[in-house]
């Protein structure tokens, strides 16, 4: 939506292809859920912009040749919203340094991003020129109304309803019509905000309910789970069920961090509902 007609031909053909990858750079040490306060900067120079700083709990990072990267451009205003700007990062450019961080259940999905004097040309630049904070919000919509944010354990339910068989007692088959009903109604949630999104619309608080219901059914998942069958958690051997409810118990904490924690994304909902 904001990038120039040259950014979109040089890097939507090959992300359709999926040939290029994009990483998201938002949350920094002491600016996670007070992103407002980002210290990571890109000052102007002859060839362009020079960056600085550090980005944490980047997704997939190693695995991106590209970042979309929020940063300071212009001195702290009063109104700490503003000087922020946003910008592609070529993460194979000199002066960046990857770091995986490995989280309990053994994975790295997580990354730490430095930038030690990295050079960016001009048209690295996404949008207009400090109006960086306008833009990530409107972006933000897409990541918390996505599928993504209420089928982290989809898995779990498939080998869950899978490990009852076809004869379900009576407290079986309620709880799993009661989280399916609740999927239904979640997806289409989660069209609605598409339709607005592709409308052109900005539905932050909308998209913020998607993803503070959408959590809640996620981290509902393993503790049904464990309520309807008596199989212990074991990562390794053992069923299938007991592998992915393993895994899920020790992820679905996370669920409701990343994307903007509950709190916040109910401060949100609440202005959108005129109540702050």
């Amino acid at each position: 939506r904001f990038g120039s007609e040259a950014q979109k031909e040089r890097y939507l053909p090959p992300i359709c292809r999926g040939e290029s990858y994009f990483c998201i750079g938002m949350s920094e040490p002491n600016s996670g859920s007070d992103l407002a306060s980002i210290k990571t900067s890109a000052q102007r120079n002859e060839a362009g912009w020079l960056l600085n700083g550090q980005k944490v709990w980047t997704t997939n990072a190693q695995h991106s040749q590209f970042m979309i990267a929020l940063v300071r451009t212009g001195e702290k205003q009063a109104a700490r919203h503003e000087g922020m700007s946003q910008f592609i990062v070529d993460l194979s450019l000199p002066g960046i340094t990857i770091r995986p961080i490995r989280d309990l259940a053994g994975g790295e999905h997580f990354n730490e991003v430095f930038f030690d004097n990295v050079q960016l040309s001009a048209d690295a630049l996404i949008g207009t020129e400090g109006k960086g904070w306008d833009q990530v919000t409107a972006e933000l919509a897409f990541e918390r109304s996505g599928p993504e944010r209420f089928l982290s354990c989809m898995a779990l339910l498939k080998t869950l309803i899978e490990a009852l068989g076809h004869s379900p007692d009576a407290l079986q088959t309620r709880e799993i019509g009661r989280l399916t009903a609740k999927l239904v109604t979640l997806r289409n949630m989660s069209l609605s905000v598409t339709a607005q999104l592709a409308a052109g619309e900005h539905p932050t608080w909308a998209a913020s309910c998607v993803k503070d219901l959408g959590n809640l059914f996620e981290q509902e998942i393993p503790e049904v789970a464990q309520l309807l069958v008596d199989t212990e958690p074991r990562l390794i051997g053992g069923s299938e069920y007991a592998r992915v409810l393993a895994y899920l118990m020790q992820m679905a904490p996370s669920f409701s961090l990343r994307g903007g924690t509950r709190e916040i994304l109910r401060g949100i909902i609440a202005r959108g509902l005129g109540l702050r």
